[in-house]
This record gives structure tokens, sequence and C-alpha cells, in this order.
């Protein structure tokens, strides 16, 4: 029998529904329906999955009907969360501890000895208070048929769901404000403050980071969310390292210390020098927690997460709080009896499998297993009965849910989440649901999930009041550039060079392909084509070899092949998304979605190009060169005018200098060497001219010289000149300055560096303006042009290897090794 959430045990409508349900029925299935979509669009725009090309969907959708709770039920229902979060903290703290469970025969040694979350290196570490184990916890809960709670999971690590659900809320206030107006929720901010303060009271003086997988990781969106909202920063195992006891974060600055890490990865992959050696974590982490560093969760909180513990709590509760277990778990048995087996054996359609140490495993109901599985199945069982138990299938309460015919009941989990702050565990009003899907027994761990804003309604309105920030002492003020972690300020090196790659590909298209479109091509116009080819070849966008020989329709192909999908403009397009998605967690809300739109529009076009044509082909193909051109700068813009001068936007700007400075220095080396010059060094001019338009500089050298062309002064313009943007001289420029503002003081070698190529465009263009013949001193220009984009290049080099190459971490052999300093972390 299901237990229907609106419906009282009378048969009457739940108080907590009523405004709800008069709300939706004057909004309407048509208008909900509109409302639903644009909820996903938002999440299109703003979740994991919103960067092109390649990203997978995102697995989280978020159905647009609340699921209310009354207030004294909340209540209720967080006093037994926090005796089962006192308990849990209590059975971790003796495991690792003094092991009188253990002794006593209340905990069979097997769960807790052959559990992989048991982790031994984590045993009798020095504890300064009762609840150093446990400071989160969340559990999965389903009201049964009769109307009451059970737990269904207990969630002992950095639980999935928390920054989720805040999103949520914020995200269904501006889709759907109607459902706020008749009967308002209780505010979730007081929650994040509660984490806030509990963080800043462990560590008073120290910084706090949250340390997650990856990028490729599913849960990482949703810690790039959390780090947000706990202020944390969000860091790799690789940009961390352990000197002295202690936890430190490698940044431009040298190494900051780290006193609270939160753990966004499993505990037994936190150190791999003391645990599972193909840990993402950080070698001496284990060391560092024991003397100075507090790791929230605990590393081997997840014992507590095996499901066969939940046949042991009431036990538990007894002997370590002298309480009885007030909020019931989801009735399970450990299968190691005899007889526990035979009363499951005997009736299949009641119960559920599952490992008895593997939380992330879901419960397999046995009567709806094919025969040959559920044989299989039971034969493993059977050879070792230690490692399962089963769990009592329950029929979830139905919620209605939005489908495309109206409302719909569906089965629904509800996730909730607690913080342990000076007092003890206060629980978030308010959590997660999470819309099942047919015959599941647990929150699903892959593929999509729906999910529910899970309200708690508010008993009197008027009483609703905003958050208070506790006291804190008078920060002192800081405007740095390097206390940005390497790996970032490497994203954003790069980032700027790929866009600075797509858009002069773009350009060095869109100019091909209008050279490439006229209907017969003078000899002046074709050897334009050889220059801007051997351009293109330059750039990577073209292989020499191949186009080598090949007509005007196999080179108009080749350039199409270029501009299509998956050609290299596309590739370059993949690399942007990669690179910004990596930097998700540092942009604005309004940059990420400027930069998401800008890139499916891009795609879109690129997809518009067909394989092969004339005439309309080429069109289309122009037409997506310049909305690459127009994203990129859009883009350039937003980040000019919303991003600080710190240390991400003086990266970004530094690679995108570089690689325009080598390009520019290539450019100008292929239209010296058009086609002919050898014999007749006049037409250096003709290359030139090409030279201004790649440049973007045709106008204004047109509004200094008229139509006389030269080639010192174009050469002036095109190398020398510091105030043209799209100039040599200006890449130079900007380069010294970044470098010397990013050294701030401290390191002035890169700076320099810069200043002794500065001289090279100077002298090139006297020795073409004091030559005899300016035309035939061009021609010796294209080597020294090499030589120095070949330094640009080194001088990439050298920034990689300053700011970027991480140190790794030290090791002591045989002897003791004296203090040192923490500069130079990069």
């Amino acid at each position: 029998m299901t237990r229907d959430e609106m419906v009282d045990g009378k048969g009457g409508l739940r108080p907590q529904w009523r405004g709800l349900l008069g709300v939706l029925a004057g909004l309407g299935h048509g208008v909900l329906a509109e409302r639903a979509r644009r909820l996903d669009r938002v999440m299109e725009e703003e979740g994991a999955a919103s960067l092109l090309p390649g990203s997978p969907p995102d697995p989280w959708r978020f159905d647009p009907i609340p699921l209310p709770l009354p207030q004294s039920e909340f209540v209720a229902l967080e006093a037994g969360l926090a005796q089962r979060a006192r308990l849990l903290d209590a059975v971790l703290a003796d495991l690792y501890g003094p092991q009188r469970l253990l002794a006593d025969g209340v905990v069979p040694p097997a769960l807790v000895y052959a559990n992989p979350a048991f982790l031994r290196p984590c045993r009798h570490a020095a504890i300064d208070d009762p609840g150093a184990q446990l400071r989160f916890y969340a559990a999965d809960l389903v009201r049964t048929s009769d109307g009451t709670w059970n737990v269904l999971a207990d969630h002992t690590g950095l639980a999935d769901g928390l920054a989720h659900a805040l999103q949520n809320r914020r995200r269904l206030g501006r889709v759907v404000p109607e459902l706020f107006v008749s009967q308002p929720p209780c505010h979730l901010d007081p929650f994040v403050e509660l984490c806030l303060d509990m963080l800043r009271r462990i560590a008073p003086t120290g910084a706090a980071a949250l340390l997650t997988p990856g990028h490729a990781d599913p849960a990482w969106y949703g810690h790039v969310l959390l780090a947000r909202e706990l202020s944390c920063t969000l860091v790799e195992g690789g940009d961390l390292t352990v000197r002295d006891g202690g936890l430190f974060l490698k940044t431009l600055r040298g190494l900051q210390p780290i006193s609270v890490l939160l753990r966004g990865i499993a505990g037994g992959l936190v150190d791999p020098l003391e645990l599972d050696s193909e840990g993402v974590g950080v070698p001496g982490l284990l060391a560092a927690a024991r003397d100075h560093v507090r790791i929230v969760n605990s590393p081997g909180s997840g014992l507590a997460e095996a499901p066969a513990f939940a046949a042991f709590l009431p036990e538990m509760a007894t002997r370590l709080l002298g309480e009885a277990l007030s909020l019931p778990s989801v009735p399970t048995v450990w299968l190691k009896d005899p007889e526990v087996r035979a009363l499951v054996l005997n009736s299949p359609a009641e119960w559920c499998l599952r490992p008895a140490l593997d939380g992330g495993s879901p419960p397999v109901p046995l009567a709806a297993t094919a025969e040959t599985e559920r044989q299989v199945l039971l034969d493993r069982m059977n050879a070792t009965p230690w490692r399962f138990a089963a769990s009592r299938i329950i029929a979830p309460s139905v919620a209605p849910c939005l489908d495309d015919a109206g409302l719909e009941p569906r089965s629904v989990l509800v996730r909730m989440f607690l913080a342990r702050d000076r007092e003890g565990w206060r629980a978030m009003p308010g959590g997660l649901g999470c819309v099942l899907p047919d015959g599941a027994q647990a929150w699903p761990n892959t593929g999509p999930v729906l999910a529910k804003d899970v309200w708690v309604q508010v008993e009197n309105p008027a009483s609703i009041e905003g958050s208070i920030m506790p006291r804190t002492p008078p920060l002192a003020i800081r405007r740095t550039a390097g206390d940005m972690p390497s790996r970032v300020a490497d994203d954003y090196f790069w980032l700027g060079r790929y866009l600075e790659r797509l858009e002069g590909g773009a350009r060095l298209l869109r100019v091909t392909i209008g050279r490439f479109s006229r209907p017969a091509p003078t000899p002046h116009e074709a050897a334009e084509l050889d220059v801007l080819t051997a351009c293109l070849a330059q750039a990577g966008l073209l292989n020499a070899e191949t186009i080598a020989g090949l007509g005007p329709a196999g080179l108009g192909q080749a350039l199409l092949r270029v501009a299509g999908s998956w050609g290299s403009i596309h590739a370059l397009l993949g690399q942007v998304s990669r690179v910004t998605g990596l930097l998700r967690d540092q942009v604005t809300g309004e940059m990420h979605a400027v930069t998401a739109r800008g890139l499916h529009e891009v795609e879109d076009a690129l997809g518009r190009i067909p394989a092969r044509g004339d005439g309309p082909t080429l069109d289309a193909t122009f037409e997506a060169m310049s909305r690459v051109l127009t994203f990129s700068a859009t883009l350039s813009g937003l980040a000019a005018e919303n991003m600080v001068r710190g240390g991400g936007r003086l990266f970004l700007d530094l690679g995108r200098r570089v690689e325009r400075a080598q390009a520019v220095a290539d450019q100008i080396a292929c239209a010296l060497e058009f086609p002919g010059v050898a014999q007749q060094p006049a037409r250096v001019e003709h290359g030139l001219r090409l030279a201004l338009e790649l440049c973007d500089s045709s106008i204004t050298y047109r509004s200094r010289y008229l139509a006389v062309l030269q080639p010192a002064p174009a050469l002036d313009l095109l190398l020398a000149d510091d105030g043209n943007p799209r100039g040599l001289a200006f890449q130079l420029g900007a380069m010294r300055a970044l470098l010397s503002e990013i050294g701030g003081g401290t390191d002035a070698s890169l700076a320099a560096a810069v200043t002794a190529l500065q001289d090279e465009p100077q002298a090139m263009v006297r020795a073409v303006a004091e030559a005899a013949d300016q035309s035939v001193a061009a021609l010796f220009l294209p080597a020294r042009l090499r030589s120095l984009r070949d330094a640009v290049a080194d001088l990439s080099d050298r920034v990689s290897r300053r700011y970027f190459a991480l140190l790794p971490t030290a090791r002591t052999v045989g002897i003791e090794a004296p203090a040192r300093s923490l500069r130079g972390a990069a």
C-alpha cells in the first residue's frame, strides 16, 4: 500500500498542500509545462553540461512542484536525525579508538576489519573534541505506508546534493515565483551561515579548501557550487602539498597554509602514502591531520555507511547514548546467521539483497530479478553470507510531479542535511527530494535524477528573519594577485592562448575565403592565396603536405573541412570549452552563461557548413567565422569589464599576448615572402598590404599615409608602434607589463627578458627605414621575425616553469632535513 503525501489518514488534503495546490491550479498545466521547460533551460545554461562540444547531459533535472513538510514534522525529523548523527559519531570514535563495541560483541568484527572503508592508519588519531569524526551528516528518508519515516541510508561523507538543494531553491524562485507567495518556506541561508560559522570555529585563523577528484568526476559540479557557498577554495590533490606537518596550497606567491579540508573524495584516496597508492589525494595528508589540519569529515567516517550496520544501531544507541533509537532504519538484517537467511529466502518478495559493507551498491529486489541472475546472486550469498545484508522492500509515499499529461503521483525519497554547531546538530530546514524510478529502492547512483525542492512550511510568515552574521575580527586589506592556485593560473593562461588561436584562425579563414570566393582570381590574388595558405599551414590549420599540388577545387574543400564540424576550428573550440569548464568555479555566473551561450552559437554556425559546395557554402563559412570573431570579442570585453585585474585576468591576457605575438610574427614573415619578391623586390608591397589586412591595420595606415604604401611606414605600424593593439610591439609591451604585475616586485627576471626582446622590432624597422632600397631590406626580415617568434615561445616555457610547474612532495631519507623556506611553490 502506497501513502499519498497530499492526503492524510482520513482522506482529506494535508494543510501544507492546500495553498500550494491553489497556486498550481491557478497557473494551469500549460503555464506549469512552460515553466518546467524554462527550468530545464536554466539548468542547461548554468549546469555542469552547459559547455560544448561533447559535454554529457547533466544528470540533474528539477521538478517545478515542491514537496512541502509541516514544521512540526520537520522538528521531529531533526531531533531523530540529530540523535543518529550523535550515535554514528560515537560509533566511529569507538571503532577508531578503544573498540569497546567489538570487545563486547555489539558489532561483529567482520563488519569492521573486512570493510575497505575501515582505515587502520586513522586509529588512535589525536582528537580534540568528541565530534571530530563527523561535522556534516545526511540521510535518505522514506515515508512508509503507515505514515512513519524510516532512514534508508546514512551519509557520513560529504553527501551529494547539498549545493544542488540550495541552487534549486534559488532557480525555482526565479522561474516559478508564484509558489513562494501563498505559503513561503523557511529560508536556507541560515544553515549556510551555520556551516560557515562551524568552519571558522574549527580554524579561526586558517583557510578552508574543498578537495575534489577533478572535473571528470560526476560530483565535481556539486563541489563547485558547495565551495562557493562555503567560501572555500576548490582544490585537487596536485594543488596541495604537506610540509613540516602542515598542509599548504601551491599558489603563485608560494605556499599558503590550509587549516580545514573538506573531503569531497573517498576517505581511502586522501593519502596515497598511507592509504591507496592510486589515490588522488595528498601524500602525507594523514600525518598533517594528526597534528594541524582538520579534515571534514574524517577520512575513516565512511565505515558507518555499511548497510549491515543498520541491523545493530538500536543496540549501539542503548550502549553508547543510553537512549532508544527514535528514527529507525528500514528493517535490515545481516545474513551471516542461518536462521536469518532462511527468513529472507522463505519470503523473497519482501526483501532486497545488498552487499553488507558497500553502501554505494543499490539493493536488488529478489522477486523482481530474473531467475538466472537471482540464482547467481543467491549462490554468491550462500558462499559468503557474511558479505550480504537484506533490507525489507518498502513502498515509498508518492507526491505529485509534472509530466506531459499533468500532475502524476510518483514515489519520492527525501535527503536531509545536518551540520554540527556549538549547541549540537542542526538540520537544514528543507532538503532534496528524489523521484524514484519504478521499482527502485534507493537514491540513483548513476543516470538522470529528477529532484524536488523540499520545503519546510513557516507557521507564522511574519516571524521570518534573515541570517545574522557572527562577529569576526577585522580583516587586513589585501590586493594581491598571487594567491591563486598555480593550476588555475595555468588554466587561465591556456584559455587565453586557445581563445587567441581560435580568433586568429577564424580571421585567417575569413580573409582566405574572401579571396577564394571571387569568380576569376587575378595572378595577384592567386599569389595572395598562396601566402594565406602558408599562414594557415603555419598556424596548424592546414597540413602543408596534404594541400601541396591541390587545385582551386581541392583547396576549397580543404578550407571547408577546416571550418566545418570536427575540423581544426572545431577542435580549437573544443579546447576553449574544455578549459572554460575547468574554470567553472572561478568565473561569475554571468561570464559562464555568456561563454556557454556563445559556444552553442558558434557550434551551431559550424554545423551549418556543408561538407561540399560553392558560393552558398563559402557564404556559410564566412558567416561562421564572423560568429567566432564576435564570440571572441564578447568574451574579451566581458573579461575586461567584469574580472578584477588580478591573477586570473592577468594570466588570461598574458596567454593572449603570447599567442598573438607569435602569430603576428609568423604572418608578417609569410607576407614578406610574397611570391616573386626574389625577382622583383618591389612586390613586397603586395605582401605588406596583405599583412595590414591580416593585422586589422589597413584603416589606420590609410589615415596616416593615405594611398602611398612603403615598407618602412607599414612595418613601423605592424612591428614597432606600441599603440597598435594588433601590432607586435603592443604585444611585447603588454607582456612586460603583465609579467611585472604578476611578479609583484619580487621577480623581475621574466619582465626583463621581454624588455630585451622589445628592442628587436625597433631595430628591424630602423634597418628598413635607413636602407637605400627599403623593399630589398625588408626581404631579410622573415628570418629575424621567426627568431623573435621562437624567443617568445621560449619565454612562454619559462613562464610555465616559473608559475605552473608544481613542486613534487618533499622526501627525507636517512637524515634530518633542515627547515626550508616556503617561497617558490610553483
